[in-house]
């Protein structure tokens, strides 16, 4: 079978992520004796550098990790609401939905503690150690990749007339980084060496120093700076300038905390999520809404059946998905809408033509709580048509011509900083059978402004929330908004045997799903599973729910495809009633994959070719 790449095979180590550099670092930390926890860690403060417009040290990371011999456990990075974000303060400014960008969108950081309490309960390297290839490419440079240059060219504007300390550190001299230029980020190196210098001077220990850095991080030099920062004023989507709710006592509160994975087995597998605060789960109900016998892989009757079900699926995510646990907990009802009786109702739902409607279930005879902004797109009322807006949610889809080693495009932005973010993903596995995957995002060099001194800006996650009360995702203080950030491990027998996940907001529980299928249900090669191969495979996407990301409008009854799926494929589904759109034969997903064989340790991973970025190491 063609692949792109071969699947890599070992026994030794294995790291895939989106950027080559963040790969190579945290194989070096492996072949420096480290596990797996901390190379993940490693990788996740080099993608902060070297991929800024996709994640930053203010964004947020839920990962799910596999201790050999240990339970499965989920470590929710996701910060909730500060405790001024409410929706009568929010609509007290004339919005109805949370801005895209700016202060107001900046939920409570989350990233950096998750990496910090695995470093600490999990690893085995210092603050120090793992800091140090983040600090050594943001102070010496990295060759950028195109897509940084060509993400600040779409911001220049607002960078040079309203968010000038981002200028400062992306347009030096007022010319933005050329690919494969030198980028550097003084002002990050700056913060990390201090950071790593108080925390050492906190006293001897490991874990003590890990803990002081969490410290400083909420209330020292960074807590201060993030919060005086968050209370000034700066442009958003809206068109108008606003101070965020963000505050020192937000800060000081947060911790990130462990969580038992949602789990659903089909065929002989267990797939294991976040719970309902992340879309996670709407993976699980698209297995659970699978027919007994599938369609022949690959034809347009296979492709129609998982779209049908992903509409159902994502639907209910609109109606029920929340953050069911803390301050102001959601409810939902999970159990139900991933019960067999439940998903055979839905499972009826699908017929032989495309649907183009937002259908969401009554789980327990209960009404769905849809928002008003969500109905009125899932009606098609003006203002709402078909992605209309720039930035209207946060795809990966790469654009342009060409193969699989054709780059991609940069996010869109309009003059007041309507983005198409994007996002990161790490899988590691080790020599011991520790396993991880995690997917760092927020706190995109479009998203805020940077924070003088420190070289990173405040993230925009709770542009997930709405503006009206009573719904599982409303705006809410000590809530977390809904995260389409979802990364995955799969076990056979109880036992983790593969860690993968992928960038691309909505589309993340749509591309996994198609890769899981790959490699379930096709036949293995080498003996083993055919991780590359099946994320070479054409992949597609529906955007026939509303988006998660600002402005949150949908697509009825759409799929986009790649080129590569076939004529006879998209001809199939036109007859059914889809409105197909015909990408690239290259531009969907950015899928990174690793695995263990339990009989025999054998080690395996890829990386997605698409967008000349993401690679796999191992040995």
């Amino acid at each position: 079978m063609f692949t792109t790449r071969p699947t890599l095979n070992g026994t030794f180590g294995m790291a895939s992520s989106t950027h080559w550099l963040a790969s190579q670092s945290a194989m070096a930390v492996l072949e420096g004796g480290g596990n797996a926890y901390d190379a993940a860690v490693t990788a996740g403060f080099v993608l902060h550098v070297v991929e800024p417009h996709l994640n930053g040290p203010a964004g947020e990371v839920p990962i799910i990790l596999a201790p050999a011999g240990g339970p499965v456990q989920v470590l929710c990075g996701q910060g909730p609401a500060p405790a001024g974000a409410t929706v009568a303060h929010y609509t007290s400014l004339g919005l109805d939905l949370v801005p895209g960008t700016g202060p107001l969108a900046a939920a409570v950081p989350g990233a950096f503690d998750a990496w910090m309490v695995l470093l600490r309960d999990h690893g085995t390297k210092s603050l120090a150690e793992v800091l140090s290839y983040a600090i050594g490419y943001a102070r010496n440079g990295h060759p950028a990749v195109e897509r940084v240059g060509e993400t600040v060219e779409t911001v220049r504007e607002l960078f040079e007339n309203e968010w000038t300390t981002s200028a400062e550190l992306y347009l030096p001299g007022g010319r933005s980084v050329a690919p494969g230029g030198l980028l550097r980020n003084e002002p990050l190196a700056d913060t990390w060496e201090r950071l790593v210098r108080e925390a050492e001077a906190a006293g001897p220990g490991r874990e003590a120093q890990i803990d002081a850095a969490r410290r400083i991080w909420r209330e020292g030099f960074i807590g201060e700076a993030m919060a005086a920062f968050a209370a000034r004023p700066a442009m958003d989507t809206s068109g108008e300038r606003h101070a965020g709710t963000l505050t020192g006592d937000d800060l000081a509160a947060f911790r990130a905390t462990y969580e038992e994975p949602v789990t659903y087995d089909w065929n002989g597998w267990t797939v294991a999520k976040a719970g309902a605060w992340s879309q996670g789960p709407a993976l699980l109900q698209q297995l659970a809404l699978l027919p007994k016998e599938l369609p022949a892989y690959g034809s347009a009757e296979y492709v129609h059946t998982l779209i049908e079900g992903t509409k159902l699926a994502m639907a209910d995510r609109e109606a029920w998905y929340g953050d069911a646990e803390g301050a102001g907990a959601a409810d939902v009802p999970l159990g139900t809408l991933l019960s067999a009786e439940y998903n055979a109702g839905r499972r009826a739902l699908i017929g032989g033509t495309a649907s183009y409607e937002l259908r969401p279930g009554r789980p327990e005879g209960r009404a769905p709580r849809l928002s008003k902004h969500a109905a009125a797109v899932a009606a098609g009322e003006p203002g709402f048509d078909a992605l209309g807006v720039s930035g209207a949610g946060e795809p990966t889809v790469a654009t342009g011509t060409g193969g699989a080693g054709k780059a991609a495009v940069a996010p869109e932005v309009d003059r007041n900083g309507a983005t198409r973010g994007d996002t990161c993903h790490i899988d590691i596995v080790d020599r011991w059978g520790n396993m991880v995957s995690a997917t760092p995002s927020g706190g995109w060099l479009q998203s805020n402004p940077v924070i003088p001194g420190l070289g990173f800006p405040l993230g925009t996650r709770l542009q997930m929330a709405w503006l009206e009360e009573g719904l599982p995702n409303s705006l809410t203080p000590g809530r977390r908004p809904r995260t389409t950030l979802t990364p995955s491990l799969a076990l056979r027998d109880g036992v983790p045997v593969m860690a993968f996940g992928t960038p691309g907001g909505d589309q993340q529980d749509q591309w996994q799903l198609h890769f899981f299928l790959a490699v379930a249900v096709r036949e293995p090669v080498r003996g083993g599973l055919d991780l590359q191969g099946a994320i070479d495979a054409p992949n597609w996407h529906t955007d026939s729910f509303p988006g998660s990301f600002f402005p949150r409008a949908m697509r009825p009854g759409s799929v986009t495809v790649e080129s590569r799926i076939g004529e006879e494929v998209v001809a199939g589904l036109r007859e059914r009633g889809h409105d197909v759109t015909v990408g690239d034969p290259w531009s969907e997903g950015r899928l990174c994959a690793v695995a263990r064989d339990p009989e025999t340790g054998v080690l395996s991973a890829a990386a997605n070719p698409r967008g000349m970025q993401g690679y796999a190491v191992g040995r």
